[in-house]
């Protein structure tokens, strides 16, 4: 048994912590410590006690010391392994973040990552993992750092920017459901009993929810060939990937849609693009697809809306409840998420696994700036982790991801110097605002500002943050 030391920044999560713990419960080999901290010390107390009650399960074969830390450095404190997964300020932040910019005939169907929201998320989440990263490298700068919190790049940017010797990667699972997509693929065309998604061998690259698959092979076929009959299949009618759903039962569920965003990517391109519908929208143009609610519907997602995910939180709060009060059971059972297994080739206990993640660009996509971070397949091997170089992208996808990944670097730095005209370029300079006027985004920017301001003047000058 390898005894470890886990911190878990953001430890009062309300829905990825049950993954991780129940994912951690199964990890033959593994045992130790689990350090929860939250600025939500009753929430990670909860999970404290679902914990408990995961140990307690029959299924259970790692069973794990959950302890709760009211400072960040004493769960630091030899850790082997840190997680970052937090939310940087409330629902209501997020709720200006993605409703506000509609007034100016803005849509953000996630708004976590890029566009006018994704920027505001940023200038609060930044200066947060700035003292992250202060102090992981006083307390545990051996520590491999698994980051999971959007925006993805910017946060793993700051990480490494402040701390340069951090061993740390971002993961995110929306490759995997690309992969789920091409299984689709393999049942319909090949005639195949549905693959495992770890069947379909990729290469992928691009920067975090809008990365590019460019080769896809499954037991000796060229998937991105068979692709083609696929979408002229069902490209009118959508084709939903998600495990136990149905193909076109993606009306009802505002995370679910169709992937006609993806296949009509891949007919005007020739690669896949390899995140949900939900996110590649945001990176493009915003009259291309989703200029306004009737664009949505016509293209088979769905506007994520932030008062449907304060619903759910209060949900999924009385759910912990009763989990921890013994009054519902959790099941213990293996995710699809690959963090533990990840651990696991980290420390030496499985062989070396490749899998996709987000680091520093060191060369694995030349076509992008060197130092930012990009999205590829890695090589996780004992206390290693080996960008793979990426296949090319065709160069209108190029561009394209080029365009992202200078506004996400022009995004970090402005908020770094704390220089609100070097971020409003970057706000400008999104997709989303495209069909912006300047007067009008000034007021918008400005207005997002104020409505976050109590997550800002911790870090900002409020005054210098006006344009």
């Amino acid at each position: 048994m390898k005894n470890i030391k886990i911190a878990y920044i953001g430890g009062g999560s309300k829905a990825w912590a049950r993954v991780f713990m129940t994912d951690l419960a199964l990890a033959e080999g593994l045992g130790g410590e689990i350090a929860l901290y939250d600025i939500d010390l009753p929430a990670a107390e909860l999970n404290q006690k679902i914990g408990g009650r995961i140990n307690e399960d029959k299924n259970t074969i790692s069973r794990w010391d959950y302890k709760v830390y009211e400072d960040i450095g004493g769960a630091l404190d030899g850790a082997d392994f840190v997680a970052c997964s937090i939310l940087p300020g409330t629902f209501d932040e997020m709720e200006s973040d993605v409703h506000m910019p509609e007034e100016y005939g803005i849509y953000q169907s996630v708004g976590d990552t890029v566009g006018p929201g994704g920027v505001l998320r940023a200038m609060r989440t930044v200066p947060i993992y700035e003292g992250f990263a202060r102090e992981i490298k006083a307390h545990c700068p051996n520590a491999w750092v698994i980051n999971l919190t959007n925006p993805m790049t910017a946060c793993t940017k700051t990480l490494f920017d402040v701390f340069p010797g951090i061993k740390a990667f971002g993961c995110c699972h929306e490759v995997f459901h690309a992969q789920e997509f091409l299984c689709c693929a393999a049942k319909e065309i090949l005639g195949v009993e549905r693959p495992h998604r770890k069947e379909i061998h990729i290469d992928a690259c691009g920067v975090n929810h809008f990365t590019w698959i460019t080769e896809a092979k499954y037991n000796g076929h060229d998937m991105l060939k068979i692709l083609p009959e696929f979408i002229d299949k069902f490209y009118d009618k959508g084709y939903c990937e998600r495990l136990g759903t149905a193909p076109d039962d993606f009306g009802d569920d505002p995370f679910l849609y169709g992937n006609k965003v993806k296949m009509d990517l891949f007919n005007r391109f020739g690669v896949l693009a390899a995140a949900g519908d939900r996110h590649l929208v945001e990176f493009m143009n915003n009259s291309q697809y989703i200029k306004d609610k009737e664009a949505v519907e016509s293209w088979l997602y769905h506007l994520t809306t932030v008062s449907y995910r304060k619903k759910d939180r209060i949900n999924k709060i009385e759910q912990s409840k009763r989990i921890a009060a013994g009054e519902e059971k959790i099941e213990v059972k293996k995710s699809d998420e690959e963090v533990v297994e990840l651990m696991k080739a980290l420390l030496g206990l499985i062989p070396p696994t490749v899998s996709n993640a987000n680091v520093i660009n060191a060369g694995q996509m030349p076509d992008m700036p060197l130092g930012s971070v990009v999205e590829t397949n890695c090589v996780f091997s004992l206390d290693s982790v080996k960008p793979i170089t990426a296949k090319p992208l065709p160069q209108n996808v190029s561009a394209l991801v080029l365009r992202n990944a200078l506004n996400i670097e022009n995004t970090y730095y402005g908020i770094k110097h704390r220089d609100a005209k070097e971020i409003f370029e970057a706000f400008m300079n999104q997709p989303l605002c495209s069909n912006l006027t300047l007067a009008d985004g000034r007021e918008m920017f400005n207005r997002m500002v104020d409505n976050t301001s109590n997550y800002l003047k911790e870090y900002y000058s409020l005054e210098k943050l006006k344009v």
